[in-house]
């Protein structure tokens, strides 16, 4: 009898040319560490990577580091080295994992680059505390740790509505990195060159968000854990004409998937939103997970943290300290749940996910109701899972995918029943 053919998340072919341009981006890395004439910058995934690329800075990102440790289950023994020098377990573990490894002096990156041996050397660390306040702790222990700089903007949160006084405080404190900046990098700001950098992070989220909302279609041309993957030059790039050539070539991949009416998932039945981080040790089992139920999870607020629509080249400052304000993760509860009914209509979801990260507080939205909120609300049923961003030990395997299982079995039982 001939094996049964397993569905499967269909192969993004720009993927060869995404790795090509992260290769590219972290031997850059590695070679403005080397050199005498460059500076490195040591930057948070959603803090003021325009301001550094327009003053010369070679830009690194911790937590892409953290994610890469995540993704290759380097993390999870890594993190006991952080908790021995002080760090809890119970806090981020993109935090401890990467210090961990500082530790231990080992990275993803010697594996993935040869010639690489480990993240550059910062001149300068830079954060926003819009994500979390784990962020500040993680740089201020490598800013004494190579004696370097540490400065960052302390964000506002919980609030509904980005006011002009929300605007006016962090465009001050993007405005007080400067001279710092300066002294480090040995040359003054150039607005002229700020503006080109804002224009090109506008084109690029642009793009991203044409990508991401390419799910819409139906069956979805790329999954939520494709997102994961293709973020990566959002994250790192953004400011840079790669990034922007890079989405326009993945855009029209699956513009030309959606005119040949492929999904990423054979099959497709049922369409669901996943809420909160991913668990990065796990992106292939539950991509094969969600595949083998006929199940596209396609549409995320973790990717669309990346959307800067508010970026202007006119106004580069104010504009950066709006669009790092309008973060999905600093809003109040009641902004949260209107957005997220808004995607479920968008993408017209079947069901919810979130996942509770054990040591994410602040991107885990299932802890004070919201869940039980919008099922009231909206009739779309949700499931709870629990696990981590990157410490595996949080995650039990078994228990996912009997919940996932179960999930599933709900959202048919109400198909029949509609």
């Amino acid at each position: 009898m001939a094996a049964e053919k397993q569905p499967a998340r269909k192969k993004i072919e720009s993927t060869g040319q995404m790795m090509k341009i992260m290769s590219e981006y972290f031997y850059d890395l590695n070679d403005a560490a080397a050199a005498s004439d460059r500076k490195v910058a040591w930057c948070t995934s959603v803090g003021p990577a325009e301001l550094l690329r327009a003053m010369g800075f070679a830009v690194h990102f911790p937590e892409n580091h953290a994610a890469m440790l995540g993704a290759t289950r380097m993390a999870t023994e890594l993190i006991p080295e952080a908790n021995t020098i002080g760090y809890s377990p119970d806090i981020c573990s993109y935090l401890t994992a990467d210090i961990g490894a500082h530790l231990k002096g080992i990275s993803p990156l010697a594996r993935a680059y040869p010639g690489i041996e480990a993240p550059p050397r910062p001149d300068v660390l830079v954060y926003n505390t819009n994500q979390c306040r784990d962020v500040q702790d993680w740089f201020s222990w490598y800013a004494r740790e190579f004696d370097v700089p540490c400065i960052g903007i302390t964000s506002p949160k919980n609030f509904t509505d980005v006011s002009e006084i929300l605007v006016d405080d962090v465009t001050r404190q993007i405005e007080a990195l400067i001279p710092t900046l300066e002294e480090v990098s040995g040359q003054s700001l150039d607005m002229a060159r700020l503006r080109e950098t804002v224009a090109l992070s506008r084109e690029c989220t642009e793009l991203w968000r044409q990508v991401l909302e390419t799910a819409m279609a139906v069956p979805a041309p790329l999954t939520f854990f494709d997102g994961t993957i293709h973020m990566g030059p959002a994250v790192v790039l953004r400011g840079t004409r790669q990034a922007v050539d890079y989405y326009r070539q993945l855009l029209a991949e699956l513009q030309q998937r959606i005119a040949d009416g492929s999904g990423a998932v054979d099959d497709e039945q049922y369409r669901i939103y996943w809420e909160g981080m991913p668990v990065w040790g796990r992106l292939r089992q539950h991509s094969e997970l969600f595949a083998r139920l006929n199940v596209s999870v396609l549409v995320s607020t973790y990717c669309s943290s990346w959307i800067f629509p508010d970026f202007d080249p006119e106004e580069p400052i104010r504009s950066m300290a709006r669009a790092y304000l309008g973060l999905f993760i600093v809003r109040s509860d009641a902004y949260k749940e209107q957005y997220i009914k808004q995607m479920l209509e968008k993408f017209r979801i079947d069901g919810i996910i979130y996942h509770d990260a054990k040591t994410c507080p602040c991107n885990s939205n299932s802890r004070y109701g919201m869940p039980q909120r919008l099922e009231r609300e909206t009739g779309i049923p949700s499931l709870v899972i629990s696990g981590d961003l990157n410490d595996l030990r949080c995650v039990s395997d078994e228990q996912t995918v009997t919940n996932v299982e179960a999930f599933i079995e709900q959202l048919e039982e109400r198909k029949d029943h509609a």
